[in-house]
């Protein structure tokens, strides 16, 4: 299946794997990758010595292209910018704030930018910056969200922009892939499915806590503050949302989630920490390894779009 993104990233298939913090690392971005989709390595808050020593080892385990995800609030955001371009890295991702002081230094290094946006105004914005996509991520999806869903924002940003549009949040299957195709998506980002994959090094808790979820147990915290984050529902989340009901200033919030994505990803803390994933969650119900989930979602996909026959 050819479209632009799969001709600007150089892959097999348009499908992508979300730059997820903690969870996105060297081998879950290489596995992908291997797979013929397109893997990204998360660089969350980690330091520039952190993120470069994962593109060398992701590219000790592939040949593939991959990418990077930048959070632009991450207080060494200006040396990772400087880090993908100096190795080269096929395309950055961006989220948590504006990159375009970074744009004319990536697409001088060769380096394609793929901002994620969650309105119509900020994918104009990005395109006028330069960049060569806009993932559309609606508020289904697992993490840190805006505010209109993927089938409303997906269509209006394809629309707006004449720059190829990648479609995020609710997406597990080949039939959400193939609904966002119709919607005028020519690729798609994925998340909370790769969470559970075989190479991701989410602890087991976590991957059994998505596996066990149905359509309502993802909650939204910190939306008075204009920071909401999707999760899965647990005595956090209870006493976050408590909190934030009475009033409680934005630091006494914060306080209960410093650390708590870490502790959920690599100690299996799923009473106290946080444990992101979208509302697809509920259609998750195994462990696969990247091969099978890609696989199976373009088989499906294919039969719905009429490809597999082409």
């Amino acid at each position: 299946m050819k479209t632009r993104i799969t001709e600007l990233l150089g892959v097999e298939y348009p499908l992508i794997q979300g730059g997820m913090a903690w969870v996105a690392e060297c081998r879950l971005a290489a596995a992908v990758s291997e797979a013929g989709g397109f893997g990204i390595i998360g660089a969350g808050a980690a330091p520039a010595r952190v993120v470069r020593e994962q593109i060398r080892q992701c590219r000790a385990l592939t040949d593939k292209p991959f990418g990077v995800n930048i959070m632009l609030m991450n207080p060494e955001a200006d040396i990772i910018a400087e880090v993908v371009a100096q190795e080269n890295i096929k395309a950055v991702t961006t989220g948590a704030g504006n990159p375009g002081k970074y744009m004319a230094g990536w697409k001088a290094a060769g380096v394609r930018v793929i901002p994620v946006v969650a309105s119509v105004a900020m994918a104009k914005m990005m395109e006028r910056a330069g960049a060569d996509a806009v993932v559309a991520e609606g508020m289904e999806s697992g993490g840190h969200i805006g505010s209109a869903t993927t089938m409303a924002l997906v269509p209006q940003v394809a629309d707006a922009v004449g720059i190829p549009v990648i479609a995020a949040g609710g997406i597990g299957d080949g039939r959400g892939f193939a609904a966002a195709f119709m919607l005028g998506a020519e690729a798609v980002q994925m998340g909370t499915r790769f969470v559970v994959a075989k190479e991701s090094i989410a602890h087991e808790n976590y991957k059994k806590k998505i596996i066990a979820a149905k359509d309502i147990d993802s909650q939204v915290t910190g939306m008075s503050h204009g920071h909401p984050v999707r999760q899965l529902r647990n005595q956090m989340t209870r006493e976050y949302l408590k909190k934030e009901k009475a009033g409680a200033p934005f630091e006494e919030l914060e306080q209960l989630t410093v650390g708590a994505l870490r502790r959920a990803v690599m100690e299996g803390d799923t009473v106290n920490g946080t444990l992101m994933a979208g509302q697809i969650a509920g259609l998750v119900d195994r462990e696969q390894s990247c091969a099978e989930i890609i696989q199976e979602i373009m088989e499906q996909a294919g039969k719905l779009l009429g490809f597999d026959r082409m």
